[in-house]
């Protein structure tokens, strides 16, 4: 029995709030159970300087958890100066999960930075992350497209993420935090909706695990993602 009563292929309550903060061009805040996340995207009429005169534009991603997002108060990073390697990393992970269904070119030279900032972490802070900035996104394209600032959407596809993970030898989906802190093995799975692989993270906390043991934390990400892609539509279209 997992520690939240779900079946094993059973993700946590998921919700999505599009356009949660009032200022931003696009915003999102996601819930996973009780991992929070909002995410919001700011168009800014600049690329960074690589990109200059090359009529492409950038996404990228920012990522932080509040002090208070856990159990116990952590120090903001930017009081000791620097980010962890933890942040930087999830945070690149984000823009390549994003970039990945993205026409730059059709974006122009401009870019759009995706802030996702964890209120409140209960496992699986990347993947809500993931998941919401591209509703976030989505928003922020629809509203250039709109405005005729751009002439076409850039946007290739939809991109969710999820966790799975054997906990007590049993293949789970969607670990939160009482299993992951216990699992034997931990992946993260980013997907494009129809199951194209984007990016995939797993690591053998104990011993190694085998091709079928992979292929059915595979089976039940592909799952997953089918759903949060499902929800990730209706949402947008929701009054």
């Amino acid at each position: 029995m997992r520690p939240s009563g779900r079946a094993p292929d059973q993700l946590r309550p998921v919700s999505f709030e599009p356009g949660f903060a009032k200022y931003a061009e696009g915003s999102c805040l996601v819930r996973f159970g009780d991992t929070h996340v909002l995410c919001t995207a700011s168009v800014d009429e600049k690329v960074p300087p690589f990109l200059r005169n090359s009529g492409k534009g950038w996404v990228t991603g920012e990522y932080g958890m509040l002090p208070r997002s856990t159990h116990t108060r952590t120090d903001r990073e930017a009081s000791r100066g620097k980010q962890s390697g933890r942040t930087q990393e999830i945070q690149r992970l984000i823009g390549r999960s994003l970039r990945s269904v993205t026409d730059l070119a059709a974006l122009g030279e401009r870019q759009i930075r995706i802030d996702c900032d964890v209120l409140q972490a209960d496992g699986g802070t990347r993947t809500a992350a993931i998941t919401g900035a591209w509703i976030a996104l989505r928003q922020a394209c629809d509203r250039l497209l709109a405005q005729g600032t751009i002439a076409r959407s850039p946007l290739s596809g939809q991109v969710a993420a999820v966790s799975c993970g054997l906990y007590r030898g049993v293949a789970v989906l969607d670990l939160d935090y009482a299993e992951d802190r216990e699992a034997e093995v931990d992946a993260n799975f980013v997907l494009a909706a129809g199951g194209g692989i984007i990016e995939i993270q797993g690591t053998a906390e104990a011993a190694p695990f085998s091709e079928e043991q992979f292929n059915r934390l595979f089976q039940l990400a592909r799952q997953g993602v089918a759903a949060l892609t499902a929800l990730q539509a209706r949402a947008l279209i929701a009054p």
